[in-house]
């Protein structure tokens, strides 16, 4: 085992070991949520699958409650980033794009959330908090980025049509995994179709764009359906 430097505080192996057993926990839950959803995978299955007894997954996490909640602050924690404000019409397309691209990936690797917002958020008040603090964010990221296109004269639209833009855009990203999984049946393809996902979301902006930035757009489409 490698020496710690020197000056530094000794390791502490139990620190060491009860993290590494915590990550595991977190992992393994995240794999049997997002294949079976949370409502049908008990801390018990959990504790077989990583071969401990439920004893030990206890002392990390009090109960299955816990797990959810500490894999949906992981999630928060990976959607927090937010664009850096763009200098040209063309890079806040690209940046809607990435933004809303990124999202998505997100959504898809904590998807159980999501198939099962409903009855997560129904039984856990403080989830429910978050995330209408995490659709906030979002929507004001969206808002900002179609303010920044209309100061750059790439778009046209009132403070009140971007303000339904946006929420129309967190309602299409929010349910597309879903209506993916629905259409094709199969989760790898609906992996696959984040980029139409993106897609179909700046479709609803593309109206209100003039015909540079429509175009600049319709070259993105193409390069990332494509691909």
């Amino acid at each position: 085992m490698a020496k710690p430097a020197a000056g530094a505080a000794p390791l502490d192996g139990n620190a060491v070991r009860t993290e590494r057993t915590r990550a595991r926990i977190l992992s393994q839950a995240l794999l049997l949520f997002n294949e079976r959803g949370a409502a049908h995978v008990t801390s018990g299955a959990i504790a077989s699958v990583l071969d401990i007894s439920p004893g030990n997954l206890y002392y990390h996490f009090r109960n299955k409650d816990a797990i959810v909640e500490e894999l949906f602050h992981r999630f928060e924690e990976r959607v927090g980033v937010e664009p850096i404000a763009p200098e040209s019409a063309s890079e806040a397309i690209e940046d809607l794009w990435l933004y809303l691209h990124l999202m998505l990936e997100a959504i898809w690797e904590y998807r159980f959330l999501y198939f099962g917002l409903d009855d997560l958020v129904g039984r856990n008040r403080r989830l429910r908090a978050h995330f209408i603090r995490i659709v906030d964010r979002k929507s004001a990221t969206v808002e900002a980025l179609c303010e920044s296109l209309v100061h750059a004269g790439a778009m046209r639209a009132t403070p009140g049509e971007i303000r339904t833009i946006a929420r129309n855009v967190l309602v299409v990203s929010t349910y597309w995994l879903s209506f993916q999984s629905l259409q094709v049946g199969d989760e790898t393809s609906a992996q696959a179709s984040l980029g139409q996902g993106a897609y179909q979301v700046m479709a609803l902006v593309a109206p209100y764009l003039g015909v540079a930035a429509r175009r600049h757009l319709e070259r993105l489409g193409r390069r990332y359906l494509d691909a």
